[in-house]
């Protein structure tokens, strides 16, 4: 399974990157939003885990990229330090399937990638 990480934050995104790969998974880490299209354009993805804050394109634009222009159910996880309720319905409505706030456990991510995963592959 592929997954790809996109987020601005080297920590982070390593902490990530870290947790999945311990789980099993192939990850691909975008460190900005225009990466992140590059490589949706380029590569298949399992599942894709996205800040919302990136550079040059932002979470909400490579969601709206993944769903809608490339016609594909790949499950997306928005990351955010908002916890805006708008942010967050904006995100849904564009087709997240899941939303987790920063800061959280690497552990929780985990659980909810598995999950996804695990729905996905019952379809």
């Amino acid at each position: 399974m592929k997954i790809l990480i996109v987020e601005d934050d080297v920590l982070m995104a390593k902490t990530i990157e870290f947790r999945l790969k311990k789980d099993g998974y192939e990850v691909v880490l975008a460190p900005d939003g225009r990466e992140a299209l590059k490589f949706i354009t380029e590569f298949d993805f399992d599942l894709v885990v996205s800040d919302i804050m990136l550079p040059f394109n932002s979470g909400l634009e490579v969601l709206n990229f993944l769903k809608s222009k490339t016609n594909n159910n790949t499950p997306i996880i928005m990351l955010s330090s908002f916890g805006a309720e708008n942010i967050i319905l904006e995100a849904f409505n564009l087709g997240a399937d899941d939303y987790i706030t920063k800061p959280f456990s690497p552990i929780e991510l985990s659980l909810r990638v598995k999950r996804l995963l695990k729905k996905l592959s019952k379809n």
